[in-house]
């Protein structure tokens, strides 16, 4: 009994220590959960020790005994509904035990004689005859909170059993892993998956569209995205959790070369969008066979092998490769054939691609070029006049490179050249027939049999000289007829000409065309040096540029004419070997310049206006035709001053030449020949003067005059 009143006083004490540190909202707090709620079933108490215990002893997480913090909420809901009598009282009871000094008589009195009962229980299992040490360590490891809230004692081994149980039987939905769940029901919209949770969980069926042999029992990985929704329901996410380990499968995929199944979800610019492990890849169209793809419908909604080719980690995007495997297994036969290869060897391929220059063969894993020139003996204008897409055809190897990585295939080799096949009979002169196939700047090739051409140059196509184009003549597609030139059955080259048909218009070209005749003619072509005229077809002549005009100086001929304007011209030579013809337009009509001559001949004066001051003097406006040219000296006028444009002033033509046009005139000269007349005629009346002596004063006069006439 002793033991019992140190062990209450002990105890006293340290509630005393507690309760002082406590507000009054505290100590009513702690007042209400020591109330008679602590009689609870036996279940309750016991699942609140656990809970209690775990907590003290920190070894187990708070979450592993989620049913025991329920329970023990429960006991402290009803524990806050009894009796307000009852919670002043317990209240009352602890300030009281607080306050007063007996410590043992209080606790005596505040516990109800069952607790009193289980403290004598617990001194007497710890020792029957419990010395004062022994006594000590009790009461500093006894655990007063599970005291008073009932609380029993459980064993370690007993909670890690427990523990071990939970972990192993329940999950913990509030948590953002991976789960691996069981299909327990389809319906047709979704999936009832089993989680080993309280409850199952939901998830629509378009998550696994990826997947259509989808059946119950199929472990499946999920997520939990709504713990609870209005209903009350589980709903779990198969989609998010594909995508959180997505990209560690894509990345060991693509880091170990492994294959990977796909499902082409849709089409796309440029390929196909492809779903592999919940991650839309993208199929370049390039990728998808070895041969171009021309229905990529075809594809959608299947699932297909292949190979994780880039991933690109800062922008999310994953490229795969069915293109991969295929040339994979294709390889080891591709270095088969390759080996094999000769020239001249005949192989049967499959057309893979046709372009405008040519047709890439498939020779079963090597591809092979036929260039369009060796499709056919005869010109084509595209290859798919002759071939189309996946055609088996045979093609005779005609080159390859050193590595034999670039083929050179034929098709036309395989049959006889044409010209083979052309006519011993056919020779020189003899008239053909054919068809226009191509035609260029210099010429038309004309198709006389198949893959047999003869060229039609520019020259033969017409008797005339001037320069013009093939298209002037024929076009493609039209059937002409010409005159074998020359053929050359070694080169295979043919040459025909159409202007043969028609005679010759210069065989009697002198009767024709005199020198000295006028005919009308069509300018055809401007030159630097004159333009062409065209007299009829195939006798064209030239017009120097001298022989345009007989007053204007043209620069070039275009200033005067335009072409097909129609002009008068007249023949001024003839070379009939040559096919030479020249001439002369001006010739038509008289020379105004032998009219000029006699009006404007030299020392004759005339009365005009100063047109245009220029360098090194002036020009005068006779008329239209007639500008003379006043150089600077010849510009002063008796006062020693300059004449200025516009000025109008009598002059003197010094100079006149018809061929040429030049004219030059002179204003200085009409007063200078007059001084000079002055100067005779004084030196003269000295002469004849004997009588009388000569004066200084005349002396001084004929200085003047002398000087002067020196000057000019």
């Amino acid at each position: 009994m002793a033991e019992y009143k140190i062990y209450h006083s002990d105890m006293a004490e340290k509630k005393t220590s507690t309760a002082a540190k406590k507000t009054p909202a505290t100590k009513k707090t702690t007042a209400a959960k020591k109330t008679p709620a602590t009689k609870k079933t036996t279940a309750i108490k016991k699942t609140t020790q656990a809970k209690k215990t775990t907590a003290a002893k920190k070894t187990t997480p708070a979450k592993k005994i989620t049913v025991a913090k329920k329970t023990t909420a429960a006991k402290k809901t009803t524990a806050a509904k009894k009796t307000t009598a009852a919670k002043k009282t317990t209240a009352a009871k602890k300030t009281e035990s607080v306050s007063k000094t007996p410590l043992i008589k209080n606790i005596s009195t505040n516990n109800t004689q069952e607790e009193t009962e289980n403290l004598n229980t617990i001194v007497k299992k710890t020792d029957s005859k419990p010395t004062n040490q022994k006594v000590d360590d009790f009461l500093e490891n006894f655990n007063w909170h599970n005291y008073q809230e009932g609380i029993d004692l459980i064993e370690d081994d007993q909670l890690q059993e427990f523990e071990l149980l939970v972990d192993e039987n329940f999950v913990d939905t509030s948590d953002d892993d991976v789960l691996d769940g069981i299909i327990v029901h389809l319906t047709d919209r979704e999936a009832i998956i089993d989680i080993n949770a309280k409850s199952e969980g939901v998830i629509s069926l378009n998550e696994f569209r990826y997947n259509p042999n989808l059946k119950v029992g199929d472990k499946v990985e999920v997520i939990v995205d709504i713990r609870e929704d209005k209903t009350g329901q589980l709903i779990l996410s198969h989609r998010k959790a594909r995508v959180i380990k997505a990209w560690d499968r894509v990345n060991n995929a693509h880091d170990n070369g492994e294959i990977v199944n796909g499902f082409v979800k849709c089409r796309t610019k440029g390929g196909m969008i492809v779903d592999v492990f919940g991650i839309e890849a993208f199929l370049p169209g390039s990728q998808i066979d070895v041969k171009p793809i021309r229905d990529y419908d075809q594809y959608v909604d299947k699932t297909m092998e292949f190979k994780v080719v880039k991933i690109n980690h800062e922008f999310k995007n994953v490229v795969v490769s069915h293109k991969a495997l295929i040339e994979a297994d294709l390889e080891v036969q591709k270095k088969e054939i390759i080996g094999q290869l000769e020239k001249g060897q005949v192989l049967e391929g499959m057309v893979k691609n046709i372009t405008s220059y040519g047709v890439f063969v498939d020779l079963g894993g090597v591809d092979g070029l036929i260039h369009i020139t060796d499709l056919s003996w005869s010109r084509i204008n595209h290859p798919n006049e002759i071939l189309e897409l996946d055609q088996k055809i045979n093609v005779v190897i005609l080159d390859f490179d050193d590595d034999k990585s670039r083929i050179q295939l034929g098709l036309k080799q395989l049959s006889s050249h044409p010209w083979d096949r052309l006519s011993d009979e056919i020779k020189e002169g003899d008239k053909l027939k054919g068809k226009v196939v191509v035609i260029a700047d210099y010429g038309a090739f004309i198709e006389i049999e198949e893959g047999v051409e003869g060229l039609v140059h520019v020259s033969e196509m017409s008797w005339s000289t001037h320069l013009r184009s093939a298209q002037d003549f024929v076009n493609v597609g039209d059937e002409v007829e010409a005159v074998l030139l020359s053929i050359d059955r070694e080169t295979r080259k043919m040459s025909l000409g159409i202007k043969q048909l028609s005679t010759d218009p210069w065989t009697d070209i002198t009767s024709k065309y005199p020198v000295g005749s006028k005919h009308k003619g069509i300018v055809r072509n401007f030159t630097n040096f004159g333009v062409f005229i065209e007299l009829e077809e195939g006798v064209d002549g030239l017009v120097y540029i001298s022989d345009l005009s007989w007053t204007k100086k043209i620069k070039h001929p275009s200033e005067v004419l335009t072409l097909t304007d129609q002009i008068d011209v007249v023949v001024l030579e003839l070379d009939v070997e040559g096919r030479k013809l020249s001439l002369g337009h001006k010739q038509t009509k008289e020379n105004p310049w032998d009219g000029y001559a006699n009006e404007f001949s030299i020392d004759s004066v005339h009365k005009v206006s100063i047109t245009e001051i220029v360098e090194k003097g002036a020009t005068i406006k006779f008329n239209e035709d007639v500008i003379a040219f006043v150089p600077s000296r010849h510009m002063d006028k008796e006062d020693g001053s300059k004449l200025k444009k516009g000025e109008v002033a009598e002059f003197k033509i010094i100079e006149f030449n018809k061929e040429f046009k030049r004219v030059v005139a002179s204003h200085t000269n009409l007063f200078k020949e007059q001084e000079k007349k002055n100067f005779k005629k004084a030196v003269k009346n000295l002469k004849e003067s004997n009588s009388e002596k000569t004066t200084l004063g005349d002396l001084g006069a004929l200085a003047d005059l002398k000087k002067k006439m020196k000057d000019t």
